[in-house]
């Protein structure tokens, strides 16, 4: 049987009805949903990166399920609800692509300019800015404020590097940041010589940060980049403990030197 998006928002309210709903959701907040929104995030993200479709088509509906569930709630406390988020985000889009719908609205479409990718993201970040000065008012701002504080670590650190090179300060070329990671490891290592434990978390955080910045200049994600190593690692070990189990051994009865040889080995595998 198939479902609207309307059938959804009225399972929703149903959900949530106070005499007849379910007593969970009805205990739900924007704030208790946030560890269920941030986990339906990344299970997308990993379906995306597992290439099932079937998955990501599970995962995308479990993600909206929390866009539906915070609009409710919205909804109820007299804020918004579910058509002025499609609303607002239409109007945004509209806006943000002049180049597709030049008089902003949906009717225009058919009439583009067209422009190159390196076009097409300076306007947008001129209409962004646009729009902020427009919410802001008389209100100063930094240039960093903007980056959300709670996004994940390395995807805020290249969002506020992005920001700081607009400016003008970034290094001009990779070389200067492999000259920095090595500055960096140095300072670790010192750190770690002192067994100084705020020290070493400020130069490990320093590494990291500029680790990032050399993801940035080489255009690479660094969270997509652990991520795929992440799902590596798990692989390899995975055909260690397969090994393992073929000799009728466990991993508690080898030692660094057998586990690096089973580990070459499902390297070569191509694992």
């Amino acid at each position: 049987m198939s479902h609207s998006l309307s059938d959804l928002l009225k399972l929703m309210a149903n959900l949530r009805a106070p005499d007849k709903g379910c007593p969970w959701d009805l205990k739900q907040s924007h704030e208790s949903l946030l560890p269920y929104l941030t986990e339906e995030t990344y299970e997308v993200v990993d379906a995306i990166e597992s290439k099932d479709s079937d998955h990501l088509k599970e995962e995308l509906g479990d993600l909206l399920f929390q866009v539906v569930f915070h609009a409710q709630i919205a909804s109820e406390q007299g804020e918004f609800n579910f058509d002025d988020v499609v609303s607002e985000i239409t109007a945004k889009m509209l806006r943000r692509h002049p180049h597709v719908f030049p008089d902003g609205s949906l009717s225009s479409f058919g009439t583009q300019s067209q422009l190159s990718d390196d076009e097409i993201a300076a306007q947008w970040q001129i209409i962004k800015q646009q729009e902020k000065a427009l919410k802001r008012q008389d209100v100063k701002t930094g240039l960093l404020d903007s980056v959300h504080a709670k996004m994940p670590p390395m995807q805020r650190a290249v969002k506020l590097q992005k920001k700081a090179a607009k400016v003008g300060f970034d290094w001009p070329s990779v070389k200067p940041v492999f000259a920095k990671i090595r500055e960096e490891l140095d300072e670790l290592e010192d750190a770690i010589t002192e067994q100084d434990n705020s020290h070493i978390q400020e130069e490990l955080g320093d590494l990291l940060f500029v680790m990032a910045n050399l993801a940035r200049h080489v255009k690479q994600d660094p969270e997509q980049a652990v991520s795929l190593t992440n799902q590596k690692f798990c692989r390899r070990f995975a055909r260690i403990e397969s090994l393992l189990q073929e000799q009728g051994k466990k991993l508690d009865d080898c030692d660094l030197e057998t586990l690096d040889k089973f580990w070459d080995q499902a390297k070569s595998e191509g694992l």
